[in-house]
Formats: structure tokens, C-alpha cells, sequence
């Protein structure tokens, strides 16, 4: 018996690309697979038996290419994760919360029956009265100097008025942790690149990492069974910065709160660094996601822990940095 048809968004991105080749290898049951980017993906990258698509999930268009190719479920990965160094916020407003928006309404109308969407912990936002293990009941608050943190809590408020409008189209929300995998590369491996990694004084700035494979299971498994509900997505336990350091043979370099704010306000205006003092709570005030709902109610167990994908990550960057060498 074949399964449903999908269609995925940002299909040529990082963790679209890994999705693609894994539905594409028939991991699960599936009828066809549709990827879709605004960039067009060369052929080379193509896997075998899946249909590519060039659209832009704020088109007007994007309801034609639902139209024809009437997928049963539609996994939303379209997002500006990493911004570009002359990204405008009103750009990435337009992609992540407009293109969701527009994404939900192509859905409707080509009668989907159910939405997979990738938000983040990132959602739950840098706060100093974060409890210390979060889970899927806490309040959606992001911080609305951080805009991938603010544009994620401004879909999840989305999201929840279609759940409610829009019972028809089933919803899977995954608030997924850091990632990780062989060629990861994003602001936080940034951070642990450095010669001496900042650490806060006072501040243990602990990390919840995920497998990439372990994100691509848990998005088949939507998929292939039908369970519907909102999830965090993270690996087993937490490092903090001064573990992770230590792994990397590091020393953290430990500054005051006060001072790290005040040389990141001064660098920031010299045009020396893209981040600005309000990074200071998103090194600080870290959401350590809980995966008990993602093991006991949707039925998901990750493959590797927090340390152990981190470990993998720390191997691979290694022989990377070998056979360059």
C-alpha cells in the first residue's frame, strides 16, 4: 500500500536536502515527492524520483503548484535560519511569517490534510525566568530583538488560530533544538570555532543539541503515522559552554555580564561584528528543550544524545580539518 504524497518547502536547504533523500530512498511508504525552493537545484543534487519545483513560498503562485500537485502532507521547512550579512528584518519577516501564512492558505485550498512545520526552541525565548528543562506546555514568548526567535513565536500564534479556524488541516509543530551533523555550519558552531569560546560570568549557557538524522526521523514519522501535536525535538541531556570547551581542548574566556555588553555595543557600531548586545541573553538565557513528550506521546526516541551528536559533529569538523591539512 503506498503512502501519502509530499511536498516539502526549502527542500534545498540543509535539513531540506537530508528530508528529500530520505523520502526520495522510500524510508517510509510514500506515493510521491515533490521538493520545492526558491533556488533552483542543480542536477548533480537531484535524488532520483522526486519532482523539483522552483517557487517561492510568498508567490501568489504557490497555490497553482499546490493545486497540480495535490499533496496529502506538506512539510514547511522554508525559513531564514541564518541570515545573510545584508539581510533586512522586513525580508525575513516576508519569508517566515508571510510565506507561512501564504503556505497555510495554498494548503487549504488544495485540500492538504496535514502540515508538518518546523519551528524552534528558539521560540521559547532567552529569558532569565526560564525554568530549567522546557517543555511544550510553557508559554511561547521569543524576544523580539532576536527576529528568527520573534518571527517563530509570531507562526506559532499563527498556527494556533488555524488549529482552532482550521481543524481540517492537521498541524505537527516541531520546536527543534541546535542542530548538528557532519557539515553543520550556523551561528552556534561559530561560537565554538572560536580560540577561546565567551562564556558569562555566572552563566553556565547550557546547550541541547540534536542529530540532523534524528530531526529527518522525527519528520517521517510525522509523516508515516499520522500522530498530530506540538513537539520539542533534542537529544538526551545538555552540555554547558565550559563542558563543551573542554571537549574542544578549549578554555572558555569568561567575561561580566557588564563588559561583554558594553564591547559588543562598541563592536557592533564599528561594523567589526554582525551581533549586537542583546546577544548577551541569547548566550546567557538558553532554552534546554525537554524530549519526554517527543519519546512517550509521539513515539519518537533520538538516536543520539546532546553529548553524543556533539561528539560526532566535534570528529567530523576533525577529519575535515585533516584531510584539508
Amino acid at each position: 500500500m503506498s503512502g501519502p504524497g509530499v511536498l516539502v518547502t526549502g527542500a534545498g536547504g540543509y535539513l531540506g536536502s537530508q528530508l528529500v533523500a530520505a523520502l526520495a530512498a522510500r524510508r517510509i511508504a510514500v506515493d510521491r515527492v515533490v521538493a520545492m525552493d526558491v533556488r533552483e537545484v542543480p542536477p548533480e543534487h537531484r535524488a532520483p524520483g522526486v519532482e523539483y519545483i522552483r517557487a517561492d513560498v510568498r508567490s501568489p503562485a504557490l497555490f497553482e503548484v499546490f493545486q497540480r500537485c495535490r499533496p496529502e502532507v506538506v512539510v514547511h521547512l522554508a525559513s531564514i535560519v541564518t541570515p545573510g550579512k545584508d539581510s533586512k528584518r522586513e525580508f525575513e519577516y516576508s519569508v517566515d511569517v508571510l510565506g507561512t501564512e501564504n503556505v497555510l492558505q495554498a494548503c487549504l485550498a488544495a485540500g492538504v490534510g496535514t502540515i508538518v512545520v518546523s519551528s524552534s526552541g528558539a521560540a521559547y525565548g532567552y529569558h532569565p525566568d526560564n525554568p530549567a528543562w522546557i517543555g511544550e506546555e510553557q508559554p511561547i514568548r521569543g524576544n523580539q530583538v532576536f527576529a528568527y526567535s520573534w518571527h517563530k513565536r509570531l507562526v506559532e500564534e499563527m498556527l494556533a488560530r488555524w488549529r482552532t479556524e482550521h481543524p481540517e488541516l492537521k498541524q505537527v509543530v516541531f520546536r527543534i533544538g541546535t542542530i548538528l551533523g557532519a557539515t553543520v555550519k550556523n551561528q552556534i558552531t561559530d561560537l565554538f570555532e572560536k580560540p577561546r569560546p565567551i562564556a558569562i560570568l555566572g552563566a553556565d549557557s547550557p546547550f541541547v543539541f540534536v542529530w540532523d538524522q534524528d530531526v529527518v526521523g522525527s519528520i517521517l514519522h510525522a509523516v508515516s503515522s499520522g500522530k498530530t501535536g506540538i513537539f520539542n525535538v533534542a537529544g538526551d541531556g545538555a552540555l554547558t559552554i565550559h563542558q563543551i570547551a573542554e571537549r574542544l581542548g578549549k578554555r572558555c574566556r569568561v567575561l561580566p555580564a557588564s563588559v561583554l555588553r558594553a564591547a559588543l555595543a562598541v563592536l557592533k557600531t564599528l561594523r567589526l561584528t554582525q551581533y549586537g548586545p542583546e546577544q548577551l541573553d541569547f548566550l546567557r538565557y538558553r532554552p534546554v528543550l525537554s524530549n519526554r513528550k517527543l519519546k512517550e506521546e509521539f513515539g519518537y526516541v533520538p538516536r543520539k544524545t546532546s553529548a553524543e551528536v556533539f561528539e560526532f559533529w566535534r570528529e567530523s569538523r576533525q577529519r575535515g580539518s585533516s584531510r584539508a591539512a
